[in-house]
């Protein structure tokens, strides 16, 4: 049993070490109307990162199937799987389209009268048919993220040894998965941070816009950032301001 135990352990370790060993290094482009430098780019598989030149260029090191994020105040996001004629060439290049913050369309079928009661039973609005209408059960609570799903799956197991728990254990997947996850959780928090406050904060505290997607990843990156800034905008305020003088201090040391 020992025996058999230590050879899949082995056997584990080894293709590991083989899929780390595929890893090589990418150069590439990013192109768009906009600015391309600052650009945040995030191997989210392996959880490095790199940011564009004012050429749009950068390097990281990917292999086959990891999925590379691309993001900017001005950009949409871009999410790239690595292919095998990236691996090949070893280039990565990709176009990011502007973002523009557009209102929905607003139609106004009937003139409203007032009257509450009136307007509703005027309404010719139906109810969402759901599972309660159709007598079946079904889930009520929070949707789980693709990340929160696999890391489900990985932590869990029958038998009379869940092996599926060990195996990713070993492997270092369930670590992954939680790191993963942990850094999309960040990543939706400064997302929120960015749209209450960059306006405000920026007005009272100038930066040149260039530097601003640099900065925001500067502050997501401090060992502190959720601790504090999940608390209260006032208190991730005043976390941003700290650290933007933090920010100023490394650029002066850079010119």
């Amino acid at each position: 049993m020992k025996k058999n135990k230590l050879f899949l352990n082995v056997i584990i370790l080894c293709v590991f070490h083989y899929a780390q060993a595929q890893k090589i290094g990418l150069s590439g482009t990013i192109l768009g109307d906009e600015d391309v430098e600052g650009i945040h780019v995030l191997n989210k598989t392996s959880l490095t990162s790199a940011t564009s030149n004012s050429d749009g260029v950068f390097s990281i090191s990917a292999k086959l199937n990891d999925t590379v994020i691309f993001s900017a105040v001005q950009y949409k996001t871009l999410f790239k799987v690595v292919s095998e004629e990236n691996i090949a060439s070893k280039a990565l290049q990709v176009t990011l389209e502007t973002f523009v913050n557009e209102l929905d369309e607003v139609f106004l079928v009937q003139p409203l009268s007032g009257n509450l009661i009136d307007d509703v039973s005027n309404s010719e609005a139906k109810p969402v048919i759901n599972f309660y209408n159709v007598g079946i059960p079904g889930y009520i609570g929070k949707q789980k993220t693709q990340s929160e799903r696999r890391l489900f799956e990985a932590t869990t197991g029958g038998g009379f040894i869940p092996l599926n728990p060990i195996l990713n254990a070993i492997s270092g997947r369930t670590k992954k998965l939680k790191e993963m996850i942990q850094l999309e959780n960040d990543d939706a928090l400064l997302a929120r941070l960015k749209n209450d406050l960059s306006i405000d904060f920026f007005d009272a505290n100038p930066l040149e816009q260039k530097y601003h997607v640099e900065f925001f990843y500067f502050v997501q990156e401090d060992p502190d950032f959720r601790k504090v800034c999940s608390k209260s905008n006032l208190e991730a305020f005043a976390f941003f301001k700290k650290k933007l003088e933090q920010y100023n201090q490394n650029l002066k040391a850079k010119e």
